[in-house]
């Protein structure tokens, strides 16, 4: 593929339907259980159940690409998610929601890993870069996109169903009119396995870092509509609140590759985690929840690619998808943790505890940073 040819531009396009259908679930599901009276350890284990979900189809990813190609592998992973998602209106409870949950959750994995293997293998070292910011500005205008329709539309579950069924299916037309392929790439990949990547010491802090990124993010995704929706905020409120919070990682994801490519890695990266920490301290008070908000969506939303392109420098092109697959295991490990951990920790003490946690995570991983010698080389852009 070129840089802009038409399967890369057909490619995100079904990415761009599939994101905002995400979305807008990530943000409601949290807000129906907690109109059911469900507890918060219920609420926090249904977001966990979809980050166990997209673990299992991170494992499943490489396999599947490899024995079927990225155009099933597509259309597999779209029915699951639109499966999913239409059974919430014949299924009720905790559990059956907590089982299709974790079903979305794979068909979702599944999506991610063929749309950013297809991008790493097809492009170069000249335009990977660009695909993959192209990639990442997508996947967060779809998700600002859903926030905005849940502010805008009825939020009831009749009503956001059907449609959300529809804009999966509608994001497969896209992916039917082109064959993506990525020549022998996935072949040679074959031969290696996630397992040795997450093991390379060179690629460690990097990898540490998407865990730390899925713990922020998760949480954020998870509880932060519950945590608004606690502080007496409706429901199209939240969905202002959380367009903001993505929003600021629009903004930031530009600039921050820039001073990566210019300052190296590790340098953005100790500043990066600094200012969630700061962002996730001004969130404990009561004022200025808007520039708060802010300051956490435009440090925590850029950690992944930063920490993803410093982990894919190490690797030669045919290990891309193997770790590809590693980077979105530790991503989605730390998003299953994230929720998990801290919707038990607000259900026991206090609902401020998610700020508090984001703040200590954040603080490990800048102790581990600050321990690395900064002997790199200025990096060249992978994301």
């Amino acid at each position: 593929m070129s840089t802009w040819s038409r399967p890369v531009m057909l490619l995100l396009c079904g990415l761009m339907l599939m994101t905002v259908s995400i979305a807008v679930l990530n943000t409601l599901v949290p807000l129906w259980l907690t109109h059911d009276q469900l507890p918060t350890w219920q609420v926090g284990m249904a977001s966990s159940s979809y980050y166990t979900g997209n673990l299992l189809g991170t494992l499943l990813a490489g396999w599947l690409i490899n024995r079927y190609g990225f155009n099933r592998c597509f259309y597999l992973a779209s029915v699951l998610f639109a499966f999913a998602t239409m059974s919430m209106v014949l299924l009720e409870g905790f559990y059956s929601w907590t089982l299709l949950r974790f079903t979305a959750g794979v068909g979702c994995a599944l999506i991610w890993v063929v749309v950013e293997s297809a991008l790493l293998c097809s492009g170069t070292v000249r335009n990977r870069g660009q695909l993959l910011a192209a990639y990442m500005i997508i996947y967060y205008l779809g998700t600002v996109a859903g926030q905005l329709l849940v502010s805008r539309v009825s939020t009831e579950l009749l009503h956001v169903i059907p449609w959300v069924t529809a804009l999966i299916v509608c994001a497969v037309l896209p992916v039917v009119f082109v064959r993506v392929n990525a020549g022998a790439a996935t072949e040679e990949a074959s031969t290696t396995r996630i397992w040795s990547m997450l093991r390379r010491r060179s690629s460690r802090l990097g990898i540490n870092g998407c865990i730390i990124s899925g713990i922020v993010l998760g949480s954020l995704y998870g509880l932060m509509p519950l945590y608004l929706s606690h502080q007496g905020m409706s429901d199209a409120n939240v969905g202002y609140w959380m367009a903001l919070l993505v929003s600021a990682g629009i903004v930031g994801q530009w600039p921050v590759g820039r001073l990566a490519d210019r300052f190296g890695r590790l340098m953005v990266l100790r500043v990066q985690v600094f200012v969630v920490i700061l962002g996730a301290i001004a969130m404990l008070g009561d004022t200025a929840m808007a520039p708060a908000l802010f300051v956490l969506g435009l440090a925590g939303f850029t950690l992944y690619p930063v920490a993803m392109s410093w982990a894919c420098e190490t690797v030669a092109h045919h290990e891309l998808v193997a770790m590809n697959q590693a980077l979105l295991f530790s991503y989605t490990v730390g998003s299953l943790v994230g929720p998990g951990m801290t919707s038990m920790l607000m259900q026991n003490y206090s609902d401020r505890l998610l700020f508090v946690m984001i703040a200590a995570v954040a603080l490990v991983y800048l102790v581990m940073l600050l321990r690395k010698a900064d002997q790199q080389a200025t990096p060249v852009a992978h994301a």
